[in-house]
Formats: C-alpha cells, structure tokens, sequence
C-alpha cells in the first residue's frame, strides 16, 4: 500500500542523497554564496499576474523568483542542476512536502534524463516498489499552435456526442477542453498532439526517448497527458505510485522569459509533494566526499547515469555533475570540493568499460574495470 505521508527527516536525507549522486546542488547552498552580493528585490514580474498557472507552475514560479532574488543565472559553460525543498532544517515541518529538481540552462536531451532519473531514484526509496513514468510532448508555440485547431476542428466535427460541458468550454479554451474530454473518459478519437509536433520539437522528444531507452529507463509514451502553453513547453511527464501521480515535470523555458528577460534559458523541471510528518529537522554539517566523478562525451554521460544508482546501493562516499558537459568545468567543481580522488571517464573508457582512478595527492592513476568499480572504490574509500 502507497504511503500517505513520509518523515521529513527521511525524505530530506533521501533527497539529499539523489542531489549527490546525480549531480544537483542544493539550492541553499546556490543562495548562500552570492550572501553580500548585489541581489535583487524578490517579487514577481508583472506578467507572470496575466498568466493561468497551475499549482505546479506556481511552485516553479516561487522557485524561479529565489532564484532571481540571489542574482543566480546558469550559463552556456555552467548550467546549473539544481533541487530544493521546503524542509527548512532547524524549523517545523510543514503539512505538505514539496521537493523539487531542476536543470537550467541546458536544452540537451540529459537534462530532461537526468531530472526524470532522480525522481525515479526517489520515489523508488519513498514508496519500495516500481513507479511508472509517463511521458508526452507538447511541442514548442509553432506545435501548440497547430494542435489547438487540430482541437478546434475535433469539438465542431463531435460537438452533438461529446459532454455539452466540453463543447461549450471549448469556444473559449480547447486545451481545457480536451482535458475534460480526457477526464470524462471520451477521448478515444481525440487527436494526439506529437502527431503535430514542428521539426524541432519531434527532434528533442526523439532524443529524450534515445537517452531514456540508452540508460534503461522505464517509461509509457501517454498521448493524453496534457500541459498548459502558458507555463510549460515541449516535453512533460508524470510520475504514478499506486495509480496516484505523486509528480510533475515539464520544459519550462517560457517561464524563465518573465524572470531573465535579457537572457532566458532553457529550463526542465518537476515538483513532488507528499504530506510529511515529524518536528524539528536537524541540521546537518557539509560533507566531504572521497571521490569526484567526472566524465565527457555522450557514451560516459549515458554510463554515469546508470552507475549512479550503483553508487548509492553502496552508500560511496561520491559526488559527480552529470549535467555538466565541459571537462574543464567539472574539474573546476571538483578542485572546489577538495575530494581526494578523481575518477574519471572520457569516450575512451566509457566503451572500454573502465574508469581511471586519480590519486589527487600523489598524481598516481590506477585503470579500474567497471565490472568491480564499486567494490574497488569502497576499498579506497
């Protein structure tokens, strides 16, 4: 049986857990260095009050505004993956948890791999059994464009057999329409929109699905699953535990447009929520890891996302930035860590099957199968 609420201490030392192994910084500690710098004042842009948004939406909006607050930006060298949470340690625990993992900055297919992986991770340690991942694509503003009058011409050609609620809502709004359709379960003849989808967005959604299928990831293709214009663009997927969704996430690079307006960025994210129980969380000291995992090229990428898994079975005292592309920069993130070892994966390796263990100290390497890679780490570490 599902659970209805979860501890905040576990499911904050578990999420803690994910943002490690899969390479997203909390976003305290984002916030906590720019302290002392030029922020600037934390309020909405008057266009997000034009906007319908959904409860999800919203949440990735009060997100964003910290965001803007702390005057943090990803970068075309650093994009920035990120998670965070509304367990506060040292304050109560609220009624509902709210967790969320975000890649900015990013438009490659990894970043929606690797947002969709760590809720997986999570609520397979939240829930001990196998979520399904459910998965569609809207399209870009050129796809919902086309879709909506493929929707138009669908609610005229069906209006004296669908529901009358649906029909008269669809003069005004065919995308909530269609969702009534879906919810009264008459859609069967209801068009799909990546039947519509523009070059571009077929090409992202194909890539996504590759990167899914190339790591092992489980997933339904859900033509009925639906997303709003106004907030969420290109792919959305949902996460189902016990015929429940207990996530959301979607491309959101629309969004970022009222906070950046000089530069907006690609963005993915998704939000779980779940009623959480306990008092006071503890606060906790940071953590030096052992060893830094740093990896370049698409076959080393790929394989670092499936390792990640084997490295928290092992408790590894880890850490690695898969979202990162430049070798240089998660070098950079690594030297910031001060870990006593690299390990490192290029091309090379990755279709070896080994990695190399760099001693940081002393500059020795040692080639290290992947075979027993995790048994020879927990020896080193």
């Amino acid at each position: 049986m599902m659970r209805d609420s979860i501890p905040a201490e576990e499911l904050l030392r578990k999420t803690r857990a994910i943002g490690q192994y899969y390479g997203f910084v909390p976003l305290e500690i984002l916030v906590a260095k720019t302290r002392g710098s030029n922020r600037k004042n934390e309020s909405y842009p008057e266009t997000i009050a034009n906007l319908a948004l959904d409860p999800v939406a919203e949440t990735v909006v009060s997100f964003l505004s910290k965001f803007q607050h702390a005057a943090i930006a990803p970068t075309s060298r650093q994009p920035l993956f990120v998670w965070h949470t509304n367990i506060t340690p040292g304050r109560s625990v609220q009624k509902k948890a709210i967790v969320q993992f975000h890649a900015l900055g990013t438009d490659r297919a990894i970043a929606d791999a690797v947002v969709i992986r760590a809720l997986l991770a999570l609520a397979r340690d939240l829930f001990h059994e196998e979520p399904v991942v459910r998965i569609n694509s809207m399209g870009d503003k050129e796809t919902r464009a086309r879709y909506a009058r493929e929707l138009g011409v669908f609610f005229r050609k069906r209006a004296n057999v669908l529901p009358e609620e649906c029909v008269a809502r669809a003069k005004h709004d065919t995308f909530g329409a269609a969702e009534l359709v879906i919810a009264r379960e008459c859609a069967e003849d209801l068009p799909a929109p990546t039947e519509h989808l523009s070059d571009a967005s077929r090409k992202r959604f194909e890539d996504l699905l590759e990167y899914l299928e190339m790591t092992e990831t489980p997933y339904e293709l859900a033509r009925e699953l639906l997303s709003r214009g106004n907030a969420w663009n290109d792919m959305c997927f949902e996460l189902m535990v016990g015929g429940q969704r207990i996530a959301w996430g979607s491309r959101y690079g629309d969004l970022t447009r009222h906070f950046f307006p000089g530069a907006p960025f690609s963005a993915t994210g998704a939000v779980f929520q779940i009623a959480s129980e306990g008092g006071v969380v503890a606060k906790r000291a940071p953590t030096r890891f052992r060893f830094s995992f740093v990896h370049i090229g698409d076959e080393a990428k790929r394989l670092s996302i499936k390792l990640a898994e084997d490295f928290r079975r092992a408790h590894l005292s880890l850490v690695q930035d898969i979202g990162v592309e430049s070798l240089t920069e998660q070098l950079h993130l690594a030297e910031r860590r001060n870990s006593p070892y690299l390990l490192i994966m290029g091309r090379k390796e990755a279709l070896e099957g080994s990695a190399v263990l760099r001693n940081r100290q002393t500059q020795e390497e040692t080639i290290i199968p992947l075979a027993g890679l995790v048994e020879r780490l927990k020896a080193v570490g």
